[in-house]
């Protein structure tokens, strides 16, 4: 899945998405390109949760 995040603005943010991310899914697959504000992802979860789970941790985020 492949997802806008537009309040990702530092390598801080991206650890912390990263972080949320793997806290729904261990082994899940993360590309983040700071610069677009995009993460890449492939994992098992749905969309759903991720949405949900970075919300929750102030990551608002649009699916691409």
């Amino acid at each position: 899945m492949k997802l806008l995040i537009v309040n990702m603005n530092c390598g801080g943010c991206a650890r912390g998405v990263t972080a949320t991310i793997h806290d729904i899914d261990p082994n899940a697959k993360v590309d983040i390109d700071l610069a677009a504000k995009v993460v890449n992802i492939t994992t098992i979860a749905n969309v759903e949760q991720m949405t949900a789970a970075l919300e929750k941790d102030g990551f608002p985020a649009q699916v691409q």
